[in-house]
């Protein structure tokens, strides 16, 4: 959801060719990183503990993998679900 308000506000960079959008863009990006690293990780990591360490592992922050991610399956069990 982050990288899609930011994709927008950028592709309103290049719509509008506004320095106010890319300046607002970059408030955006740094707000939402802070807000991820220092409050929905460690959130996360309280509540699930060595689950969400093994899924933060295995899935990239910030880009979408290619293949879902199934978890202990992934190592143990390449059947389809």
């Amino acid at each position: 959801m982050y990288l899609a308000v930011l994709s927008i506000i950028l592709g309103q960079v290049l719509l509008f060719s506004s320095w106010a959008l890319v300046a607002y863009a970059t408030i955006a990006a740094i707000a939402m990183v802070s807000f991820v690293k220092l409050y929905e990780e460690p959130t996360l990591a309280r509540r699930y503990g060595a689950d969400y360490e093994a899924y933060r592992h295995a899935v990239p922050g910030w880009l979408p993998r290619l293949t879902p991610w199934r978890g202990q399956q992934d190592r143990t069990d390449d059947r389809p679900r």
